[in-house]
Formats: C-alpha cells, structure tokens, sequence
C-alpha cells in the first residue's frame, strides 16, 4: 500500500493538484476570498449527487481553513476511498461549467487529453493508499 511517506504520492498529489490549478479562472467568493479548485469540485458533485461522502468529510474538519487546504484532504480522502476517478468525472461532465472555471488551455476542456487523464485516474482504483485522513 501507498503510506504519507511515499515519494511518489508527494508526486502524484502536486501533479494532481497542478492539473486542478492549471488555467483555472480566478474567482472570488462574496467575502472576497479567492476560489480555488475545491470550490469547483464542490460545485460540480453537487450538480449530480446529493452529498459526497468526501465532501462532507472535508467540510467537517475545523482545521482546514483554507480552498487549497481542503481541495488536498479531499484529493487523499477519494484516494482512500477509490473515488477520485469518478468524482473528478462527474465534475468534468458539464461543458459550460468546465468554461465557466477553466480558460481553453485547461486539459479538461480538450476531450482526448480529459479522457487519458480520467484513464489515468481510473488506474489508481487497484492502488491501495493507506493515508492519515
């Protein structure tokens, strides 16, 4: 199994997250705090499902203050669980709200590069990660 200490899910993690980040527009919330990829995963699994289970588990840790903060313990909570291949899916599956976050050099708004990296993602589901939550 992958542990916290493994090099490598350093590496996947950044790579992940530079994806995420990678030509996201910037938006601001209405107190003036800036949105990061956590608030697009959020809007976008809302659209399909009620409640996602990492969600809700990120939401209710006090100590994460921050976007980038919870968009990580939301990363290593789908890895734990399986559930990053489908999570990411389902927050990739509105074209509009794919413009609405991500300017056209983003890989999610080019259909081929969005599905090898879904590939990818879908690969890491025989992975066992065992991660601090």
């Amino acid at each position: 199994p992958v542990t916290d200490g493994s090099r490598e899910l350093h590496s996947l993690c950044a790579q992940l997250e530079f994806l995420l980040q990678f030509d996201l527009k910037e938006k601001r919330s209405f107190f003036g705090q800036r949105k990061d990829y956590w608030d697009f995963l959020c809007q976008g699994l809302a659209r399909y499902r009620q409640e996602h289970k990492g969600i809700l588990f990120v939401t209710s840790l006090d100590k994460l203050k921050t976007p980038v903060g919870r968009g990580r313990a939301f990363l290593r909570y789908c890895l734990v669980h399986r559930q990053l291949a489908e999570s990411l899916q389902l927050c990739l599956l509105d074209p509009e709200s794919l413009c609405e976050w991500y300017y056209a050099r983003s890989p999610f708004l080019c259909p081929q590069r969005r599905a090898e990296i879904l590939g990818s993602l879908y690969e890491l589901d025989c992975v066992t990660f065992h991660l601090a939550l």
